[in-house]
């Protein structure tokens, strides 16, 4: 990767601060303690992810119009919010090419903090601070904690709601955030919503001038507009991200085209072009990592898109848990053909059966299925952005599968063989999805709905993205009252092996790992009121055992 490329500053290449100034800075009374100063000069504030344990990636971007190249940018990490106890102090070098990153800057401080420990960073820039942040660093691989506990995250289109859920996210007493992917949507003019017009004072346009990304720039403005927003900010601020990506990021319903060798855009006016489909697609790749704080291989000199970019991985918290992260986007084969569009959604028609098609592609399966066999902790977790466990609507032959470009049913064998490999681990399985805006509970078992269970599934809603009850203009007022219950019966009975389903509501999960059993609790967050005290409900509540992939209900509303 050559330097004028390279977005990450290691903490050992800070330098040592030569302006004279001193950690003053960093909460005094003085227009560094401003929150007006805070706002204009770092106006996307700051967010920390990928944690090790001995680190992890902190964020932030200046305004460029306040941005002065001949101050330095100086990043103050500390055990205490009050910056008594300082544990890592320098300036971010002359050679970070600013302007090619969109005045963004990640400081990765692996290798320079403790484990299992909670630290308060902020950075300074021409006597303004940023606000503080709070991060925390995984457990040494040695340990044995008694517990971990997450809060999970996904799809939050801007333009269809607030993010008051983030805001009570930012309360939560989680250890990490897991973000399961569409943080930001290509689109704009309101392309994904249910209604005519956005919410109120959520509109967006483009740079280009199109309604969908079509250059970086467009993708870069998304990611600014989005961290502009105070909820999401808060989140940030208060929690350590561990992130994965789903289509959004750069093109919806994205996929490789092996024929090509380059990726395609099925929805997008130019996306069987594959010259412009590969450039765009290193653009997104190249905004998504400038402004995401994760941990991935980026190499944005290479001569193949994915030799650019890895970014499965495994997390491990000690001998409790690993969390395996896989991409399902970047290299998964196009979505069976065998469909019928009805109101504008797609539906398969039938269960997929060609042992080719894949999600994972080549390597990151064989590499999950290294991850799974080699797996000596209790619980393993298996971050999978879209849904795996079967779905359908309908009885028997009359059966569709809603969504089947975007879930596992469009990729069965695979998924048999990834379940196979599932219920030979060592440890429990449990699986965090999302994608589907919807919550769901439900059991990974070989054969589909019947067979050995080899794990539990999670899905986590959308934090605003239009749900299936909003798209079929049934999630408000008396229709919610009548369809809620309704839905929740019928999906369940159609999917035994679905213990809850709900389509009506927006909010976020909460899953807490113990040596004993793992918890669901499903919160309800209103995305019309732009407030952090919009109204929050405890949907419903869910345990399984370490012993059992069984679930049992433990509350509902």
């Amino acid at each position: 990767m050559g330097d004028a490329t390279a977005p990450d500053v290691p903490a050992a290449a800070l330098t040592t601060p030569d302006d004279g100034t001193d950690r003053a800075y960093v909460g005094d009374d003085g227009e560094a303690g401003s929150e007006r100063a805070s706002e204009t000069v770092f106006p996307q504030s700051v967010a920390s992810g990928g944690p090790t344990p001995s680190g992890v990636v902190l964020w932030t971007r200046l305004d460029p119009e306040r941005f002065d190249p001949d101050e330095q940018v100086r990043l103050v990490v500390a055990r205490d919010r009050a910056f008594e106890e300082v544990v890592l102090d320098g300036c971010v070098p002359d050679g970070h090419d600013w302007a090619v990153h969109d005045h963004t800057v990640r400081v990765d401080t692996d290798g320079h903090l403790d484990p299992d420990a909670t630290f308060y960073y902020r950075f300074v820039h021409d006597g303004v601070a940023s606000r503080v942040g709070r991060c925390r660093t995984l457990p040494d691989p040695d340990a044995s904690p008694e517990s971990v506990r997450f809060a999970v995250l996904t799809c939050q289109d801007y333009e269809n709601g607030y993010y008051g859920a983030l805001s009570h996210v930012a309360d939560e007493d989680v250890d990490f955030v897991v973000h399961l992917g569409d943080v930001v949507y290509e689109s704009a003019a309101n392309l994904y919503g249910a209604g005519e017009d956005p919410v109120a004072g959520r509109d967006l346009s483009l740079p280009s001038g199109h309604d969908v990304a079509w250059t970086g720039e467009d993708l870069r403005h998304l990611h600014r507009t989005y961290r502009s927003d105070p909820h999401l900010q808060a989140m940030h601020e208060a929690h350590t991200v561990i992130v994965t990506w789903d289509d959004h990021a750069i093109a919806d319903d994205r996929y490789w085209d092996d024929e090509t060798d380059a990726p395609a855009f099925p929805d997008h006016p130019r996306g069987d072009d594959p010259e412009f489909t590969t450039r765009l697609t290193s653009a997104g790749i190249a905004a998504w990592y400038d402004y995401v704080p994760v941990r991935a291989e980026y190499d944005p000199d290479a001569d193949h898109p994915h030799d650019q970019f890895r970014l499965y991985r495994t997390v491990e918290f000690g001998d409790l848990l690993d969390l395996v992260v896989t991409d399902q986007r970047f290299y998964r084969d196009r979505a069976p053909t065998n469909t019928v569009t009805l109101a504008g959604a797609t539906f398969g028609l039938g269960v997929d059966d060609d042992p080719d098609r894949s999600m994972l592609g080549r390597e990151q399966f064989e590499w999950l299925g290294r991850e799974l066999r080699q797996a000596e902790s209790r619980w393993l977790c298996w971050a999978s952005p879209v849904l795996s466990i079967p779905f359908r609507f309908g009885l028997g032959p009359l059966s569709v599968r809603p969504k089947i470009g975007a879930t596992w049913d469009g990729y069965a064998v695979e998924r048999k063989r990834i379940y196979e490999e599932l219920g030979a681990a060592d440890p429990s399985v449990v699986t965090f999805s999302g994608d589907l805006h919807s919550y769901v509970v439900g059991t990974q078992r070989l054969g589909g709905t019947s067979g050995e269970a080899v794990g539990t599934e999670f899905m986590t809603p959308a934090i605003t993205s239009v749900t299936i009850a909003e798209g079929a203009g049934l999630a408000s007022g008396l229709a919610t009252r009548l369809t809620r219950p309704l839905f929740r019966q019928v999906f369940t009975a159609m999917n035994p092996q679905m213990s809850f389903f709900d389509s009506h509501d927006w909010g976020y999960s909460v899953v807490e790992f113990t040596r004993e059993d793992c918890s669901y609790t499903a919160y309800a967050v209103d995305k019309l009121t732009d407030s952090a005290d919009a109204e929050r409900r405890e949907l419903v509540r869910f345990r399984r055992s370490h012993e059992d992939p069984a679930v049992e209900r433990l509350s509902r509303e």
